[in-house]
């Protein structure tokens, strides 16, 4: 089989997937939600908006907001044509500068509305890049998911962390130790001095030279990535999602929130990627929060909640050793 042909076969499972997956994680947020929080029950839901793009492909972005679970959440589903790579892409891969390429997967940020319950976000996705030289494809998939609370709890995160290496155990007994580091080092405000969240796994790149791995194998990992999504965070949505919070809470929230702006407009490789490669820039950007605060020098007192945040939580560890 030709190999551009041999590739469209393949494009066309992953997307079947993306899709799927897509509807299985608006099903499972939408639940949730049905299920209400501290206000009371809800019937709200995600709103589909389709949409084209103009040098080819398109994508299906929901977005679910004011909610009485879910403040705001976005799960995009994207596939776009790329006729020049653009330089987020091609300063890792510089035999690319000029290709053709298509990308497509899916990401999702889920912002709750209840201090008690974590911000979160996931991703998977296929690049597949057809040098000028008409040489083979050159093809590489990238995702993971972490979670960023603001009132942590050590169950929780060890729970997160559980399904992490569950997701990757059937892969290699190194992997979940590759990528939980890799997503420390990548979700990390340099400015700040600290770590988004407690982190969770983060790759690139992975294709056969990489990882040994065949595209099947590959392919599997996304898989299992984009499915254990759910796995990690509706137990903690069942859990948080009813405990009261006061006002204080609320503003520390909001506070927190502020640096998770930061981070995906300084440093967030997907949205430099989308926004250079002329992507559609409200799905690019329904990722920020809905509401979002900055205070100057605020410093949380010792021995509160606030404190133990980034004195303890927002920096790497090896969660699952940890007692509860």
């Amino acid at each position: 089989m030709h190999s551009t042909a041999k590739f469209d076969e393949r494009i066309a499972q992953v997307r079947a997937f993306l899709l799927e997956l897509q509807t299985n994680i608006i099903t499972a947020l939408e639940c949730q939600e049905s299920l209400g929080g501290v206000d009371g029950k809800s019937d709200t839901k995600f709103i589909k908006d389709e949409w084209q793009r103009p040098e080819g492909g398109g994508g299906i972005s929901c977005v679910l907001h004011d909610g009485k679970v879910i403040e705001k959440a976005g799960v995009m589903f994207s596939h776009i044509h790329i006729n020049q790579m653009p330089a987020s892409a091609t300063t890792r891969h510089p035999q690319l500068a000029g290709a053709k390429a298509q990308a497509l997967g899916v990401s999702l940020v889920v912002h709750p509305k209840n201090p008690h319950v974590p911000t979160s976000h996931a991703n998977v996705r296929l690049f597949v890049a057809t040098p000028d030289d008409g040489s083979e494809p050159i093809w590489w998939f990238g995702g993971g998911f972490d979670l960023t609370p603001f009132y942590p709890v050590l169950d929780d995160v060890k729970h997160w962390h559980q399904v992490a290496f569950d997701v990757c155990q059937p892969f290699g007994d190194g992997v979940y130790n590759q990528y939980k580091a890799w997503c420390d080092e990548y979700f990390y405000l340099k400015h700040r001095g600290e770590c988004r969240g407690v982190g969770g796994l983060f790759y690139d790149d992975v294709n056969t030279a990489s990882t040994g791995w065949d595209f099947e194998q590959c392919f599997d990992f996304m898989q299992a990535v984009g499915q254990g999504y759910t796995d990690g965070i509706i137990p903690i949505f069942a859990k948080r999602q009813n405990t009261p919070y006061t006002a204080e809470q609320r503003d520390f929230q909001l506070y927190r929130r502020g640096r998770y702006v930061e981070y995906n407009l300084v440093y967030d490789r997907g949205t430099l990627f989308g926004l250079q490669s002329n992507g559609r820039t409200e799905s690019i950007l329904v990722s920020m929060p809905p509401l979002a605060a900055w205070e100057y020098r605020f410093e949380p007192k010792i021995g509160t909640p606030e404190h133990e945040l980034t004195d303890f939580y927002l920096k790497p560890k090896d969660w699952l050793s940890l007692s509860s």
